[in-house]
C-alpha cells in the first residue's frame, strides 16, 4: 500500500508505506498533525511502527514525535546524524523489511549533510528493482535542493553543492529509468527554484528534462544550483533545529493555545507590544479591522509570510473569522511557531461598539490606476513582490521594495504624497497595508488583484 499526501500551504509531500499481508507500514516526512495518516492506516487495516525522515527539514516541523507518543513508532534519521531523541539509523545497504516491502537506504547529503533517499522495492513484483524512489529534498521534479540553506551550521554551500552533484550522479541517477520519484516537495516549496507542480516523475524523465542533471562539470553545477534563489524566511534555521530536539507535540500546544481572549485582553496585549495577527481575507481586513492588527490572511501562503515576519520572540494573538480560528494556530504550529496567546473571542465583532479602535484600507482597482498613471499627477508606485517578480515585469516606474524587507526600508517609503502599493494578486499588498499603518505611514491605496489584475486592464508596453 503507498499512499501520497501533499499539503498545498507548504507544498510538502509525505508518504505512507505499509505490507497489506503483515500491516505494517512506515510514514515517511510526516507533517506536524498526523490525524490523515492514522485514519489511513485504520482505513487500510495498517499499524504505522516506524516513521523515517529523509533529513531535519527547515520548512516545517515533522510529526516523527507526534507519531513516536502515539504510537510507539521507532523514528529513523541517516546514518551519523545526531538527535535528542531515540533514533535508528538508516545505514546504506542495510535493508528495513516491512513483510514483502522492503526499504532500502541512499545517503545522498547536499541539500542537508544527512540526506537520504529510501528506495521502495516490492518483493512480490520484482526484489531486484526499485518500485519508487523517496528523495526528499535531494531531487525534486525539474529541480535539486538548494545547498544554500543555513540550516547546516558549519558547513558551506559549496561544500553541500559538492556533496549534492555527487549524490544525483552516484546514487540516483544510475537508478532504472522506470524507477518511480517521489520527492517531499513541489512548485511552492523555498526548497529549490525551479520546482514542478507535478507530484511524481520517473528517473528517466528527470534525467531528459531536468536542469541539474544535464552534462556539466561539478563548478557548473554549483554556480547554476545557487544562482537566483529566493531568501529564505528566517524560521528555517528554527525548524531545522527544532526537528533535531525533543519538543512538546502538537496536541499539547495546541490545548495550551485554544485560548479565547476578551477584547479588552487584546487590547491589553496589543499595548503591551504582542503581535496580533488577523486572518481574515484582504477585504474584510480592508473594511474594517483592528488598529494595530497585521494582516496574514488564512487563504494563501499564511504560514510562509508568517514564518517571514513574526518575531518568534514575542506571542502571537490572533483575530478570525469564528470557527477559523484552531486552523490558524495549527497552521502556525506546522512550522513551530507555539506561541500562540489564544484569539479574540468572537472575532471582529467584539469591536462593533469600538469604532475608534477600527482602522480601514483604501483600495484601488487596476483600472483606475491606470488612468491616474496617464493624468499630469500619476502616483508613486510601490512594488513589494520578490525582487526576481520585478525583474521579469514591473509596472513603468514602481519602485521594489520586497515584503520581507519593508519594515527593515520602511525609510524609502514617502509620507509626504499619495502612492498605490501592490504585489502579484493582492494577497501581499494587504499584509504590508498593516506593516504601513504600523510604520504611521496613511497616505496609500492598495491595488484590489495586484499585478494579475493590472496586466488584464494596463494595454501598455510592460516594462523589462
Amino acid at each position: 500500500h503507498f499512499k501520497q499526501f501533499y499539503l498545498g500551504c507548504l507544498a510538502h509531500a509525505s508518504y505512507l508505506i505499509g505490507d497489506e499481508e503483515t500491516g505494517q507500514a512506515v510514514v515517511v516526512d510526516p507533517q506536524r498533525d498526523i490525524e490523515g495518516y492514522l485514519e489511513e492506516a485504520r482505513r487500510q487495516g495498517l499499524k504505522i511502527e516506524h516513521v523515517l525522515l529523509t533529513h531535519f527539514h527547515a520548512d516545517f516541523v515533522a510529526g516523527h514525535l507526534e507519531l513516536r507518543d502515539r504510537l510507539g513508532a521507532k523514528i529513523w534519521i541517516g546514518a551519523g546524524a545526531q538527535a535528542e531523541y531515540a533514533t535508528e539509523p538508516m545505514t546504506e545497504g542495510q535493508p528495513l523489511r516491512l513483510g514483502k516491502v522492503r526499504l532500502e537506504f541512499l545517503a545522498t547529503p547536499g541539500h542537508t549533510p544527512e540526506g537520504v533517499s529510501i528506495l521502495v522495492f516490492d518483493e512480490a513484483q520484482d526484489p531486484k528493482t526499485p518500485h519508487a524512489v523517496l528523495t526528499g529534498d535531494t531531487l525534486f521534479i525539474g529541480d535539486v535542493g538548494r545547498p544554500d540553506l543555513l540550516a547546516s551550521v558549519g558547513v558551506t554551500a559549496k561544500e553541500l553543492g559538492e556533496m549534492l552533484y555527487d549524490s544525483l550522479r552516484d546514487k540516483l541517477m544510475p537508478l532504472p529509468d522506470e524507477t518511480l520519484v517521489y520527492p517531499a516537495h513541489r512548485a511552492g516549496s523555498l526548497c529549490g527554484k525551479n520546482l514542478s507542480t507535478e507530484t511524481v516523475s520517473t528517473i528517466g524523465e528527470q534525467k531528459r528534462l531536468n536542469y541539474a542533471l544535464q552534462p556539466m562539470s561539478k563548478e557548473a553545477f554549483l554556480q547554476i544550483v545557487t544562482a537566483e534563489q529566493t531568501e529564505a524566511p528566517g524560521y528555517f534555521l528554527h525548524d531545522a533545529v527544532l526537528n533535531k530536539k525533543e519538543r512538546p507535540t502538537l496536541d499539547q500546544e495546541l490545548a495550551r493555545e485554544r485560548t479565547p481572549l476578551s477584547a479588552e485582553e487584546v487590547l491589553r496585549r496589543l499595548n503591551a507590544g504582542e503581535q496580533v495577527i488577523d486572518v481574515r481575507d484582504a477585504a474584510e481586513f480592508a473594511g474594517a479591522h483592528l488598529a494595530g492588527a497585521v494582516n496574514i490572511p488564512l487563504e494563501g501562503s499564511y504560514a510562509t509570510w508568517a514564518g517571514y515576519l513574526l518575531d518568534r520572540a514575542k506571542p502571537i494573538v490572533l483575530i478570525a473569522a469564528p470557527g477559523t480560528e484552531e486552523e490558524a494556530a495549527l497552521r502556525l504550529g506546522r512550522i513551530g511557531y507555539d506561541f500562540v496567546a489564544g484569539h479574540l473571542d468572537g472575532g471582529m465583532a467584539a469591536f462593533e461598539d469600538r469604532p475608534e479602535l477600527i482602522a480601514t484600507v483604501s483600495r484601488i482597482t487596476a483600472a483606475e490606476l491606470r488612468d491616474e498613471l496617464a493624468s499630469d499627477e500619476p502616483p508613486y508606485v510601490l512594488d513589494v513582490r520578490m525582487p526576481g517578480e520585478w525583474k521579469a515585469e514591473h509596472i513603468p516606474g514602481a519602485v521594489n521594495v520586497p515584503l520581507n524587507h519593508l519594515e527593515e526600508r520602511m525609510a524609502e517609503v514617502p509620507r509626504d504624497r499619495d502612492f498605490v502599493v501592490h504585489c502579484g494578486s493582492g494577497y501581499r499588498s494587504s499584509i504590508a497595508a498593516g506593516l504601513l499603518q504600523n510604520a504611521g505611514v496613511t497616505r496609500f491605496r492598495d491595488l484590489v488583484g495586484g499585478w494579475k489584475a493590472w496586466q488584464a486592464v494596463a494595454g501598455v508596453e510592460l516594462a523589462q
